[in-house]
């Protein structure tokens, strides 16, 4: 049974395999954000409620939204869409892969040069994707059709 109304194409195994890639990547980069802000999160100050106040912290509230309130988790459920979606020979869409390439430039001309900018090697796995995938179309549109076997003669 199929979860989709509507049959897709299987993508090309270097497709597939690229898209696997790039949601790796992203689940790494999200580990590796994750390693990073981890030792400096105030974690007994946040179970105690210092974060519902107005009175916070900031500096408690900047690490509360680059690790739970930020990025990390949708990062890496995506990143583990992405390896699915790989394992299914499909690849993700062009127009998401130009809106992830967006937003981390965006945040790039934010904050400047940071971990952001490995996104950018996630993002040059989808498009990497997306260009296999047109190759292994076209070839597939440009071989010319099997010769359809006229009926049976008999044997004498």
């Amino acid at each position: 049974m199929s979860t989709t109304s509507h049959p897709h194409r299987p993508g090309s195994r270097a497709a597939a395999r690229l898209t696997g890639l790039a949601g790796w990547s992203l689940m790494l980069i999200a580990a590796l954000h994750t390693a990073v802000f981890v030792p400096q999160a105030p974690w007994p100050e946040w179970f105690d409620g210092s974060l519902r106040g107005l009175s916070g912290d900031p500096a408690s509230l900047a690490v509360f939204w680059a690790l739970p309130g930020g990025i990390v988790v949708p990062a890496f459920l995506l990143g583990l869409f992405m390896v699915r979606m790989g394992r299914q020979r499909q690849r993700v869409g062009l127009a998401a892969t130009l809106t992830l390439t967006a937003w981390v430039s965006f945040c790039l001309w934010l904050v400047g040069p940071s971990g952001f900018m490995f996104v950018y090697v996630t993002a040059g796995l989808l498009v990497g994707a997306a260009i296999a995938d047109r190759n292994a179309s076209a070839r597939r549109t440009a071989e010319p059709a099997s010769p359809s076997r006229g009926p049976r003669q008999p044997a004498m």
